[in-house]
């Protein structure tokens, strides 16, 4: 396996870890925590036209589970799968889709 350079990882991303809260009328608000700084590189999936899913290279972090989103500056990823491809704790490729948000009215 090859494997990406120090400087292919350039893109400074936030890990956001989700909070749940009550509502006060019997339901849950769902938030996101910011968490550590990981350096990562992105490439988008597919033809390039739309869709919104990328792969994200980032050095081995245990824990990252699919619950949680990447910030990117204004732009979020939730992830939505997280893999060690050879097993030796190295590196993590997580597939992940951009998440847009609505503003409120």
């Amino acid at each position: 396996m090859t494997h990406a350079s120090l400087g292919a990882r350039r893109r400074r991303l936030v890990l956001e870890r989700p909070v749940d809260e009550p509502d006060g009328f019997g339901g849950r608000l769902r938030r996101y925590v910011a968490g550590p700084v990981l350096w990562g590189a992105l490439e988008p999936l597919g033809s390039g036209t739309g869709g919104g899913r990328y792969r994200v290279r980032l050095r081995y972090r245990a824990g990252i589970v699919p619950a949680m989103r990447l910030a990117d500056g204004a732009r979020r990823f939730a992830i939505r799968s997280a893999d060690d491809p050879d097993g030796a704790r190295r590196a993590l490729v997580c597939e992940v889709e951009e998440v847009i948000e609505e503003a409120a009215s």
